[in-house]
């Protein structure tokens, strides 16, 4: 009988390169034991068919428990903290109905020509911060992009976009008293931004939203459209992981840069390999099993958390030829799950995507000579991503 490996989050080795951990884990067996200090252990689908239907499988549900809510949160701002991520049934279908046409990929394609602005806008910043003949793309423009996107598409002032900034940059750490501190400057200007919109032309992204119904008449209430703005600001970060993880992995693939940057229409197709080669991801948010469950001639009792591992997942050999090559031309095939899979897929997929695009084109274009001159990864066993890129221009 096969043993169930187990990945131990406390390990240095696995948050140095959890790559290896689970891909080892991967090939020893479907279904992996995840234990995280201070928590009750997580079942892992350790393969990309198992990972891709265990997200889909209505018997494993995301709710309240799949998250770490903060202390201390106002008693005024709770009723914005529950998102549609915590949602399932047909209380998650009716939500995603009315807020899906605002982040389709025609939408966020739409959307490109105001992103690019704010690309290039930081971009001509960038030099400025240059010190001892480098700068920290990260806390100059990567960590910069995704709110100050979010701040355009729902109508920030641009008086209060610095605060949204430092507020954005609090949250992304996801934790500690700052978090919950800045929660409610965060749901003041969600309110401020949602009434203002009632009047804002066609193609602005919360004015549609605003103004949105249903065949049947339904809408989206004063509550569900602010915390929607507060959605897209704690989950809308990925460009900001991302972004560096991709320039840093083109740095150490030179044949990879060199193509991209000889034939820029690549670039969506390198984005998505990006992604599923070294994506902030490592693990699906939890489901807990709504009854017993057999996986793999384990018993997953009622209540229990599975994941999906996406670090193993995304590189497996089953489903990808030469899983560990970053290969910008590999055609799409079984799709990553680097946004996950099913009922939850990441509802700013595009948008995030379309944002990278951008921001990877620009900074290619912009500095020919752009160079890695170093970086540091951060200690971090959910989610890969660096805490410094500094990089000659």
């Amino acid at each position: 009988m096969t043993t169930t490996p187990e990945i131990d989050l406390s390990d240095p080795d696995v948050v140095r390169d959890p790559f290896t951990s689970y891909g080892d884990a991967r090939e020893a067996s479907p279904l992996a034991r995840i234990l995280i200090p201070g928590m009750n252990p997580l079942w892992a689908l350790t393969r990309h068919a198992d990972a891709r239907a265990v997200l889909g499988d209505p018997r494993f549900e995301i709710n309240a428990d799949s998250f770490i809510r903060p202390p201390g949160i106002p008693e005024h701002c709770l009723r914005y903290m529950r998102t549609m991520s915590e949602m399932d049934g047909p209380e998650h279908t009716r939500l995603r109905r009315l807020v899906s046409p605002a982040f389709t990929a025609r939408r966020a394609a739409e959307f490109r020509g105001r992103i690019e602005p704010i690309v290039d806008g930081l971009l001509d910043d960038l030099p400025s911060h240059v010190e001892d003949g480098s700068v920290d793309l990260l806390r100059h423009f990567a960590w910069l992009l995704p709110i100050d996107v979010i701040c355009e598409l729902v109508g920030i002032p641009a008086e209060d976009r610095p605060a949204w900034r430092e507020h954005a940059a609090t949250i992304a750490a996801g934790h500690g008293q700052g978090f919950a501190d800045a929660i409610p400057a965060i749901m003041a200007g969600a309110e401020a931004a949602v009434a203002s919109r009632r009047d804002a032309p066609d193609g602005d992204l919360l004015a549609d939203l605003v103004r949105v119904r249903d065949a049947d008449g339904d809408r989206l209430s004063e509550t569900e459209l602010v915390t929607l703005v507060w959605h897209l600001v704690l989950a809308g970060q990925t460009p900001a992981n991302l972004v560096p993880n991709a320039v840093l992995a083109l740095h150490e693939h030179p044949d990879q840069l060199a193509a991209l940057r000889a034939d820029d229409s690549l670039m969506p197709r390198a984005v998505e390999e990006l992604i599923r080669w070294s994506g902030p991801t490592l693990l699906a948010i939890p489901r807990y099993a709504t009854e017993d469950v057999e996986l793999f001639g384990t018993l997953v009792h009622q209540g229990d958390a599975v994941t999906a591992a996406v670090a193993a997942a995304n590189h497996d050999p089953r489903a990808f030829t030469a899983p560990e090559e970053l290969d910008i031309t590999r055609p799409s095939g079984a799709g990553h799950l680097g946004f996950g899979h099913g009922p939850h897929f990441c509802l700013g997929a595009s948008l995030a995507k379309v944002q990278t695009e951008a921001a990877l084109s620009a900074l290619l274009r912009r500095f020919p000579a752009l160079a890695v001159t170093s970086a540091r990864r951060a200690p971090d066993p959910g989610t890969w991503r660096l805490s410094s890129l500094r990089v000659s221009l």
